[in-house]
């Protein structure tokens, strides 16, 4: 059934696609993803919107927005911030980084040294950060969306394993089809366009939604397939190591946020096997021999595990 909630979701997504054009997969897993409270890490190659996604997530969400451009020579402290001495005051006075924000977008997170990097984990994890021993709480709703590049690319760095947990989605956006690229040819500019827009919902409300997101609910027969899934991944067969208890729970966070975008009150399997391998693959080595892609070996992973 059709609430104002699920009137204004799709409100949300719809504005997105006016940018976004032809990815409406891709923006209803980034809505999904922020809803679930998770962090997203969109990879691609340069130029196909990752950075605009991002700036059109926050400014429709309602959120206060800060873009880091990470390069080799950026410093923790040029993230988090550092305290400088004022003489009028005659006391050292912090100035908080771009971190202090609710919508950071780290743009090519990959080209940053990992010290950089591992700024990130604590930010990411307990929205906080300690600064020279005192810490400081981050404001909420807190998100990271951060791009990055394919590491084949020069001037890149893979991302800690540490740090891949922490992004509760993975996504790809690719290049458009035909006709939407013939869209952004023969239209204005998409990150022009983003000034127009409105917030579709205020932080408030976001967090209302968040707190909704888990009341969905998930059924016996339910939890008995995404523990099937989950074992799956720890049996040896089709990857190096399996998932851990926190990724599960991400999962089932994830699933249901995409139940809510679909305007139900409860988690089919048909959510569980739409978000899981943007939700898992990134988390995960395939074995020697495998033949395939990451995405491709948990899609092959889900076909062999039988439905509840």
């Amino acid at each position: 059934m059709t609430t104002p909630l699920h009137t204004q979701l799709k409100q949300l997504v719809d504005q997105i696609s006016t940018i976004i054009v032809g990815k409406r997969r891709q923006i209803e897993d980034s809505v999904a993803c922020l809803l679930a409270g998770g962090h997203l890490l969109i990879e691609d190659v340069p130029g196909v919107g990752k950075t605009t996604l991002a700036h059109a997530l926050a400014v429709s969400l309602g959120l206060k927005f800060s873009r880091v451009q990470f390069t080799a020579d950026l410093m923790p402290s040029d993230l988090i911030g550092v305290s400088i001495y004022e003489r009028g005051k005659e006391a050292f006075v912090f100035h908080g980084g771009p971190v202090f924000a609710q919508v950071l977008l780290a743009d090519e997170i990959n080209r940053a040294g990992p010290k950089t990097q591992s700024a990130l984990l604590e930010a990411m994890e307990e929205h906080q950060v300690t600064v020279e021993g005192e810490t400081r709480k981050l404001p909420e709703p807190f998100f990271v969306i951060a791009t990055q590049n394919p590491t084949d690319q020069l001037g890149t760095y893979p991302l800690p394993e540490s740090q891949l947990d922490r992004f509760l989605m993975c996504i790809t956006l690719g290049y458009p089809d035909r006709l939407s690229e013939r869209a952004l040819l023969a239209g204005r500019d998409r990150r022009e366009a983003i000034h127009d827009l409105r917030p579709v919902m205020s932080a408030a409300e976001l967090q209302a939604v968040q707190r909704a997101v888990l009341n969905i609910h998930a059924s016996e027969p339910l939890l008995d397939y995404l523990q099937a899934l989950i074992a799956a991944t720890r049996s040896g067969h089709w990857f190096v190591e399996g998932l851990s208890p926190r990724a599960g729970i991400a999962v089932l966070r994830a699933a249901r946020a995409r139940a809510l975008l679909d305007a139900r009150e409860y988690v089919a399997p048909d959510d569980i096997q739409a978000i899981l391998p943007q939700a898992i693959a990134h988390r995960l080595v395939p074995v020697a021999g495998a033949g395939r892609g990451r995405l491709e070996q948990v899609r092959a992973m889900i076909e062999a595990t039988p439905l509840p």
